[in-house]
């Protein structure tokens, strides 16, 4: 065997971190996909799109669309056992292709670092709500006093900048400590405390007055509902839920053994982000419809109407704490993830080690942070975007509506029209899933990856109104 082939699947003498065993690997894979939009949007759209229907239609977009795409990203990085940038030029080197698909890396690794700035600011509201809810802050609060507190908290910039910099600090010392040191070691921690926090709070919830309604809320299959607008829904989140697009399965795939088994892997994070996102809604349902309180999409769900419902419940104050405490978990293994690919890369150049360029990035993401924070209070009348928050929404737009999309689809055209086939056999090495995945990357995921650009980007809108048609 070649030597530079011995170095690019991982074998003895590459000189590069692997995972300490598959579980920790599927562990990692689980907190990256299991995030803040798992607790409040899954459900959410579950709700409003047909109920058990909609879970029908989102696993089909699962299986054909988002699964086939995480397992090309976790392949491009394990083949080329480096950051997304590296791993994509290694692959367009020994492809002999143009040069230009190098930028496809490079674009990954820019849209994790714009996620993570946008997303450690919600991540630090997380933070803040665990000391609010255990102070008593929601004890017996009406509405209006629950929306003030959030309105006081994203209206003080010194506020959200304090916890905005503890959870980019948390962050950048676990990811700087390098794979096993630093984020395999918090992973080990966060995912199963995470895990069992929600199955305890769900635990919680079962017989309350409010169960029954969320159950049928949820898996009541409302087939009436299912039509382009329920379609695009689904395609949606299942692309933005396993966190495609923005380097960190590539990251994290190139420390995954040779041998390791990446689409029963994949299929396996699927199920288990699927069932948690489930879990969640079992959790907060029933105490938002026990409260009387319509199940709004949005932060609004999370950071106003359930400290509301926590504050009506005997042991409320405890129940919230442990809630934001979850939500705090979820946020910080999604953002280990986003913060992965910026430092795998810089961590590449001669004579920066992992501590620098853990600095490094995270100072990045933090200051580009300062955009959507301010966005709420100092720039909340920039002219550039109306409403509360309107710079922070158009902030997302362009990340998660153009960038991340963009990045998806360039992957599925990537994956299965620029690499050869034969790589991908090798690399895969599933004699009877191959072919399926191989069709599926090249003629289905790159048209669905298409719709949900437009769809995200606003372009689709039109298309959306499935019901004045």
């Amino acid at each position: 065997m070649p030597q530079w082939r011995a170095c690019v699947i991982g074998q003895p003498g590459s000189g590069r971190a692997q995972w300490s065993s598959g579980f920790v690997f599927l562990l990692a894979l689980v907190g990256t996909t299991v995030g803040l939009g798992n607790i409040w949007r899954f459900p959410y759209l579950a709700g409003q799109h047909g109920g058990g229907a909609f879970l029908l239609l989102y696993a089909f977009c699962v299986l054909v669309v988002a699964l086939p795409l995480m397992v090309a990203e976790l392949a491009i990085g394990r083949h080329g056992r480096r950051g997304p940038y590296g791993s994509i030029r290694r692959l367009v080197t020994a492809e002999a292709r143009p040069a230009s698909w190098r930028a496809l890396g490079l674009a990954a690794v820019i849209g994790g670092l714009l996620l993570l700035s946008g997303y450690s600011v919600v991540g630090g509201w997380s933070l803040a709500y665990v000391f609010r809810s255990a102070s008593g802050v929601f004890d017996g609060v009406d509405a209006l006093q629950a929306a003030e507190v959030f309105r006081a908290l994203t209206a003080d910039p010194e506020r959200l900048l304090a916890w905005h910099t503890v959870f980019m600090a948390v962050t950048v010392v676990v990811v700087g400590r390098g794979l096993r040191d630093g984020v395999e070691a918090a992973i080990r921690w966060f995912v199963p405390a995470l895990t069992l926090t929600l199955v305890g709070l769900v635990a919680f919830a079962w017989g309350r007055p409010g169960f029954e309604q969320a159950w049928a809320f949820l898996f009541r299959p409302d087939f009436s509902q299912v039509g382009p607008e329920a379609l695009l829904a689904a395609l949606g989140h299942a692309f933005f839920s396993l966190s495609i697009g923005m380097g960190a399965l590539m990251a994290f795939g190139a420390y995954a053994s040779a041998g390791q088994a990446l689409i029963p892997t994949a299929l396996a994070v699927v199920v288990l982000d699927t069932l948690l996102a489930v879990l969640a809604g079992l959790a907060v349902f029933p105490l938002v419809f026990e409260a009387g309180l319509p199940p709004e999409s949005g932060p609004g769900l999370l950071f106003q109407s359930l400290p509301l419902a926590f504050g009506s419940l005997p042991g409320g104050r405890y129940l919230a704490t442990l809630f934001f405490a979850m939500l705090a978990l979820a946020a910080w293994t999604s953002a280990f993830a986003m913060l992965e690919p910026a430092v795998a890369s810089l961590a590449e150049r001669p004579r920066m080690d992992r501590a620098q360029a853990g600095s490094i990035a995270g100072l990045l993401a933090w200051a580009l942070g300062l955009v959507p924070l301010l966005s709420f209070n100092v720039l909340a009348d920039n002219g550039l975007a109306t409403g509360q928050g309107g710079l922070f929404e158009l902030y997302n737009l362009v990340t998660t509506g153009v960038l991340l999309p963009a990045v998806g689809l360039a992957t599925a055209l990537f994956a299965g029209w620029v690499v050869r086939a034969d790589t991908w056999r090798l690399e895969l090495r599933s004699p009877a899933l191959y072919p399926v995945w191989l069709l599926l990357i090249r003629f289905v995921t790159p048209v669905a990856m298409a719709l949900v650009f437009l769809q995200a980007s606003g372009l689709l809108g039109p298309l959306a109104d499935w019901k004045s048609l």
